[in-house]
């Protein structure tokens, strides 16, 4: 059985209903799933899972969330070689560039992405719940 972490940070509950849906994603497929706030996980946990969703919106100019959800992936991502993982978010404005450069973090330190990336603006419809359930079972 695939062991997931689901992680992230939410502010206004966008994030968060698109994480449920990650887990609701990779249950299905019969992985055992540990839901996390960002504040509740660090880089010495990352070797207990075989692969990690993070999830997190554009923050200010189009980037992490500074004070809670950075300093988290920050201490992880020297840790991401060789680790499947996948990302999600929601996003106010501009086109997206956050995941864009989120997505370069994650590749230079070796990570694997398992899949695209699921962005969706403001409330995540039913589409980008879909697109975060088929995420989930990518890392299966």
């Amino acid at each position: 059985m695939s062991k997931l972490a689901v992680v992230y940070w939410s502010g206004t509950g966008n994030t968060e209903s698109m994480a449920k849906a990650v887990v609701d994603g990779a249950k299905s497929k019969g992985a055992d799933v540990s839901l996390f706030y960002a504040s509740e996980f660090n880089a010495d946990q990352l070797d207990d899972f075989d692969a990690i969703a993070f999830g997190c919106p554009s923050m200010g100019a189009e980037q992490l969330k500074e004070t809670e959800f950075e300093p988290m992936f920050a201490d992880c991502e020297s840790r991401l070689n060789n680790k499947k993982i996948a990302l999600f978010g929601s996003y106010g404005w501009g086109g997206g560039e956050w995941m864009h450069d989120w997505e370069s973090r994650c590749k230079d330190n070796g990570a694997i992405l398992a899949c695209d990336s699921v962005i969706c603006n403001e409330s995540p419809d039913d589409d980008a719940l879909s697109a975060c359930r088929e995420l989930g079972k990518s890392l299966v």
